[in-house]
């Protein structure tokens, strides 16, 4: 059981970095200039392998988070909570792909201070689950 703990720890905070880099990613590309053709696609490349590469470690943390549920029977508030916080999370992984696929066809659909804004949800959300986790507060 604590292999398949050090598992999901391990994806999640792997995952995690990817939620953090790709939306700072996407700060460059919304900074470029016009003329900047080769950086724009370098940075795209960047961008597209980095969500190759995250989503399936996020398949694997949600998988081990799931498995631990079943093994452990956790219940209470608090993890319902939790649930719901890391739906969001996917969301948010899914939102960024669809961002990925705008910059991918050309369009740059925010401005960079909206990815500023954008890239600290998954922050908050890692602090709130973080909390729940190690307090259990209901």
């Amino acid at each position: 059981m604590l292999a398949l703990k050090a598992l999901h720890i391990a994806f999640v905070i792997s995952w995690f970095a990817g939620l953090f880099y790709l939306p700072r990613i996407y700060v460059n590309l919304a900074m470029l200039e016009p003329h900047e053709t080769a950086v724009r696609q370098r940075l795209l490349t960047m961008a597209r392998k980095l969500y190759r590469f995250m989503t399936p470690l996020g398949v694997l943390a949600v998988l081990c988070g799931m498995l631990l549920w079943k093994q452990y029977d956790f219940s209470g508030g608090w993890l319902h909570l939790k649930t719901s916080l890391v739906l969001l999370l996917i969301l948010y992984h899914l939102w960024c792909g669809r961002l990925l696929r705008a910059y991918n066809e050309g369009r740059t659909p925010h401005t960079h201070v909206w990815f500023r804004v954008f890239n600290e949800a998954p922050v908050l959300v890692m602090f709130a689950v973080v909390f729940l986790v190690v307090f259990k507060p209901f």
